[in-house]
């Protein structure tokens, strides 16, 4: 087997699917379909960018390339959201100094690997999160391919 018949096939990939359909049909409160359209409004004016469905669940905002030391590589949005069951993942965060101080001050959320993960907009300072999405922003322009 070659090693491009090794890498897994990036599951996060561009589609055409209805960004307000899926709201609509996947986002089981009244409460979270507010705080999902509040979200692509936020992420609509930081990024300038219409939102756009990747994968099956994710809502995203402008897009990168990427390319690991591994060989991995593929394409991601810069911002992005999810509004799972259990609380909305936040792709909008990127390992900075900047970004790590400004968490301090978020905010009630938990932190994953590489995103954010609020119950409730009420429950985070929204310009707290715009500085995060624009530190995100500044740091994907500087270290990646953005289309």
């Amino acid at each position: 087997m070659s090693k491009i018949q090794l890498m897994a096939k990036n599951k996060t990939t561009y589609t055409t699917a209805d960004v307000y359909e899926f709201i609509n049909t996947y986002v089981e409160t009244e409460q979270k379909r507010q705080d999902s359209l509040e979200l692509i409004t936020l992420l609509r004016d930081i990024s300038g960018e219409e939102p756009k469905m990747w994968g099956p669940t994710i809502i995203g905002f402008g897009n990168y390339h990427y390319k690991y030391a591994s060989g991995h590589e593929g394409d991601a949005p810069i911002l992005g959201f999810s509004p799972r069951k259990a609380a909305f993942s936040l792709y909008v965060y990127s390992d900075t100094e900047k970004s790590k101080l400004l968490l301090a001050d978020l905010g009630k959320f938990k932190m994953g690997k590489a995103c954010i993960y609020v119950k409730k907009l009420s429950d985070i300072r929204i310009p707290i999160l715009r500085e995060l999405c624009m530190e995100s922003i500044r740091y994907v322009n500087e270290h990646h391919e953005c289309s």
